[in-house]
């Protein structure tokens, strides 16, 4: 905001963040478990007129505002096309039989007391080697999922193991965007940040695993042998299942680690799973359209295309498989794309307005030591994740706010940057129309609420973060040179 315009007042700032905490609430009583389905985009929309509102007010001309609107929808824009392709890849993977392949196969080797803690392992290791969160829940995830279902599981527990797994393995590894995006805004190394972020991600990832394994034992399976013989029955009588279906995953898989952009890679994902579902499943996607008058290849064209397009509708019999299978197409993931677009709207008008930069500066006016700075940084984080609902205006906004007061405290800026990714990255997953919420609800077919309180290690690991903060532990001081001024550590020295 430009210094001609009125600065908003703490009452200005806290106008349209109570009305949207009243609205919200209000939306989840009216709505329940559907709140996001219209509920919750409509309370962003009102609040952001209130936000427009008070801008205006204080100076700030329409166009102005306006025009932070569309500059802030067109941040998210790269989320809503990998958005539209997830969906396509996920309903060509059904008809292919790729999805429906990884449940039977899951079925038959996992343990379901070890399912959760295997989950989340999985899901790490693999989004450490790919450095995404999102490939690992729009691939490996959808097939966990399944296998939970089959196996008589939970699919909340699961989605919270997925998440656990896939952000814990996203934060680590130096293929990741917000891994790389958290040491440039603070000015620091990117493997020295990673390093540094091991005492709080590892210790956290272990409190999680520790955590599924104890609900793994403990957990009663509602399903029996019978109930899943039955599906792994149908399941073949469905679609052909061999294991060079899987072929199209691990084609993702290497694409992301040549680090392929992600909407690239899973647009191919999800032809090449077109393809594989034509040899494949030919048969089926014919029989599916039921056009006699259409020749073979025409018929299948228009199956892969309305995969894509609407999703693949399971047609077993069998409820439960129904309900699992009936998913996907570019046109499921529309009102996760309503709810993005209007969390943007609202986020860019607070940010154009200068109600973020007002709230930050007053939570900065009442830091007094170390360990409330690092508690302050936190909840500035979380908080601008719930009301600008993108991950990375969470890591930005709050980094170029808090570099200056770390230096004055003589800390070195790997500690913000840690500090960042503590908390902006892993909690975005649990706000419901943050990007990264709606997506994981969108993909894996969760409510967030549902799974937000399984997601052991993104709720654990804040807590750790602010805990070394008043404890003093592994927060690295910044040097000083021989004329008394900071400069930073030598990173090749750190742990």
């Amino acid at each position: 905001m430009t210094e001609q315009y009125k600065e908003p007042s703490l009452l200005d700032s806290l106008t349209p963040i109570t009305f949207l905490i009243g609205l919200l609430f209000t939306s989840v009583y009216f709505f329940g478990a559907d709140s996001s389905y219209g509920g919750n985009q409509i309370a962003l929309l009102f609040c952001s007129g209130i936000a427009t509102i008070i801008g205006v007010k204080n100076g700030i001309p329409w166009h102005v505002i306006e025009k932070g609107i569309v500059k802030g929808i067109s941040m998210a824009m790269g989320a809503i096309l990998i958005l539209l392709v997830v969906g396509g890849l996920i309903g060509t993977w059904i008809q292919a039989g790729i999805v429906p392949t990884m449940i039977y196969y899951g079925l038959m080797l996992l343990s379901p007391d070890w399912f959760y803690v295997a989950s989340c392992l999985i899901c790490a290791v693999i989004a450490i080697s790919i450095g995404s969160s999102w490939t690992v829940a729009g691939t490996i995830g959808i097939g966990l999922i399944g296998i939970a279902s089959g196996l008589g599981l939970s699919i909340e527990i699961t989605a919270g193991a997925i998440i656990s797994g896939a952000y814990f393995g996203d934060k680590m590894s130096p293929l990741s965007d917000t891994t790389n995006l958290a040491p440039a805004v603070t000015g620091t190394d990117l493997f020295s940040h990673i390093r540094h972020m091991m005492w709080t991600t590892v210790p956290s990832l272990c409190i999680a695993l520790i955590i599924f394994t104890i609900i793994g034992l403990n957990s009663e399976v509602s399903g029996d042998a019978d109930a899943m013989g039955k599906t792994l029955i149908l399941l073949q009588e469905q679609f052909y299942i061999h294991w060079i279906l899987l072929a199209p995953l691990v084609f993702v898989l290497f694409m992301a680690m040549k680090k392929v952009p992600a909407l690239v890679t899973i647009f191919l994902g999800a032809l090449v799973g077109g393809l594989v579902g034509a040899i494949f499943q030919s048969e089926n996607i014919i029989a599916t359209v039921n056009k006699p008058q259409l020749a073979n290849s025409a018929a299948l064209l228009q199956g892969v295309w309305e995969a894509i397009a609407i999703g693949y509708k399971s047609t077993t019999g069998n409820v439960n498989i129904d309900d699992l299978l009936t998913r996907g197409g570019m046109a499921s993931m529309l009102n996760t794309i309503w709810l993005i677009i209007t969390a943007m709207t609202f986020g860019s008008v607070l940010e154009t307005t200068g109600i973020i930069q007002r709230l930050v500066r007053s939570i900065l006016s009442l830091v007094k030591s170390t360990g409330s700075m690092i508690a302050a940084t936190v909840a500035t984080c979380i908080g601008t994740n719930i009301v600008a609902g993108d991950q990375y205006i969470a890591i930005v906004i709050p980094g170029r706010m808090y570099k200056l007061e770390f230096e004055k405290r003589g800390l070195d800026p790997k500690n913000l940057s840690r500090v960042l990714e503590d908390s902006a990255t892993i909690t975005s997953p649990l706000i419901p129309w943050n990007t990264c919420g709606a997506f994981m609800a969108g993909t894996l077919g969760v409510a967030t609420f549902a799974y937000l309180p399984f997601c052991f290690f993104n709720l654990v690991n804040p807590v750790i973060s602010v805990i070394y903060g008043y404890t003093g532990f592994k927060l690295v001081p910044l040097e000083k040179d021989e004329n008394n001024s900071s400069k930073r550590e030598d990173t090749t020295n750190i742990a």
